[in-house]
């Protein structure tokens, strides 16, 4: 990557070039292995080469990704990987119009629902999954009754913990230390709501 820190969206066509069910699979795809070809994406998402590679230029555009050294010794093929460390879009920089605001809340229910396939996916196949990863599993709801200043505290270290934790991971795995290691998606989701 090269960036290490996140990049927060805060225009509106670079939320909507995101916004695209595909894209989203391949930006998460690309965070996940770091660096792949067009070919390797197009492969875990079951779509031809020329359409991913057409989504993936449209994220380049954006400076969503990047080339990547080459790897390999096909020096035709084209490597990509994450711009930034990750992604934070905030739904005040879309507020200030209707049109924006839409685009912001089309955006979220994208990504609820590509997150919540990725857990029904989970469920659907838990019991392939050794006991230690069942074990390991987890889910939870917590119901509290905060401030929004309360929440905000809660959720920066609720992210610290998650980002300490994702950097010793990545760490240890360019280290070479890869025994029993797995991709793990952890969803956290905090939101005022009324009975």
């Amino acid at each position: 990557m090269t960036s290490n820190e996140s990049r927060r969206i805060s225009d509106l066509e670079t939320l909507k070039a995101f916004g695209h069910p595909l894209r989203m699979k391949l930006y998460r795809l690309l965070y996940i292995s770091r660096t792949a070809t067009a070919s390797q994406l197009a492969e875990q998402v079951d779509e031809a080469v020329s359409l991913v590679s057409y989504h993936l230029r449209k994220l380049a555009d954006h400076g969503l990704i990047v080339e990547a050294e080459r790897q390999g010794k096909d020096g035709r093929e084209r490597w990509w990987q994450p711009a930034s460390k990750g992604l934070s879009f905030h739904e005040e920089d879309f507020s200030d119009a209707p049109e924006k605001a839409a685009a912001h809340a089309a955006f979220g229910r994208l990504s609820f629902d590509q997150r919540s396939e990725l857990y029904r996916r989970y469920l659907d196949s838990a019991q392939s999954w050794p006991e230690e990863w069942r074990g390991a599993a987890s889910s939870s709801e917590y119901l509290a009754r905060l401030t929004a200043e309360e929440l905000t505290a809660l959720s920066r270290e609720v992210h610290e913990l998650i980002d300490r934790y994702e950097a010793l991971g990545r760490a240890r795995d360019e280290a070479g230390d890869t025994e029993g290691r797995e991709n793990v998606a952890m969803h956290v989701y905090a939101f005022p709501f009324r009975n």
